[in-house]
């Protein structure tokens, strides 16, 4: 199933199931973080209720991103050998371990900005976003899949400066709007193999990334066990698999988002989510 996060009339953020063109409110207060926390069951329950109710059509709703407020949002980097290839690296022997903050989160529509005198390097990513759906530490890779909630389409944007300026990434990872999300999760039942995905990105309506998940280095289930590991999942943790190769930072010459830039990822099986970016004056 589909589920979205949007904005009623009153700018109070609302979860539904979406069906085609319709969109079904569930009857629930609470943020998708808890609508996950609380299970499947519970789940299908709000889904067979609101179906009994009147749909609103997609195209009346206002997107957000489906998943606002995750306990922490962790990201790989490298994890495609070709990206890896073009950064002039060598492809990594064990996972590439980064954080984004979660202030960083905005849907589909939304701006991404960034002020002109802290950055000038602003790069796009597209990637598989894995939302974990129960506690996980320890797990063996073979059950992994288990633990996964479900899919979306993530945009792990990048101030290349601000990024390669010291030694950790965070800072140039985790600017506001720095991770847009959506359009939807897609449950993990409708995706029974993450690595058999096209992933793409266009800036403009022209393709700047165009690859394919069985291309990661290192799997979903992989990840999610190599990172359970070392420290607690929890219900609605967002995993970013890594991005492939043709960002603009490596291009020759280098080509960085512009204001007034539309980029688009997206994800076979999934879906699109489009950003316009904003640069607002030094």
């Amino acid at each position: 199933m589909k589920l979205i996060s949007y904005l009623d009339d009153h700018r109070v953020n609302r979860i539904a199931y979406v069906e085609g063109d319709k969109v079904f409110s569930l009857d629930f207060t609470g943020d998708m973080v808890t609508l996950i926390q609380d299970g499947s069951e519970s789940l299908n329950i709000y889904v067979e209720q609101a179906l009994k109710r009147p749909a609103l059509s997609l195209q009346q709703v206002d997107l957000a991103a489906p998943l606002l407020a995750p306990a922490k949002i962790v990201a790989i980097g490298k994890n495609y050998a070709e990206h890896a290839i073009e950064t002039k690296s060598a492809v990594p022997e064990e996972p590439i371990v980064f954080a984004k903050f979660a202030t960083s989160i905005i849907g589909p529509g939304a701006d991404i900005t960034w002020n002109a005198s802290l950055t000038n390097q602003v790069d796009f990513e597209a990637e598989l976003a894995v939302i974990i759906g129960q506690r996980a530490r320890n797990v063996a890779e073979e059950n992994t899949l288990d633990y996964v909630f479900g899919y979306t389409c993530a945009n792990d944007v990048s101030a290349r400066d601000l990024q390669y300026r010291g030694k950790q990434w965070v800072r140039g990872k985790s600017l506001d709007t720095f991770c847009p999300l959506g359009p939807w999760i897609v449950t993990a039942d409708e995706i029974p193999d993450p690595q058999n995905l096209g992933i793409r990105c266009q800036v403009n309506g022209r393709t700047m990334q165009n690859s394919h998940t069985s291309k990661m280095i290192f799997s979903v289930p992989f990840l999610i066990s190599f990172l359970s590991h070392h420290f607690t999942l929890l219900p609605g943790d967002i995993i970013l698999t890594g991005t492939p190769d043709g960002v603009g930072a490596f291009r020759e010459p280098p080509e960085f988002l512009r204001d007034g830039d539309s980029v688009m990822v997206e994800i076979e099986a999934i879906g699109q989510i489009v950003n316009q970016c904003r640069v607002t004056a030094a």
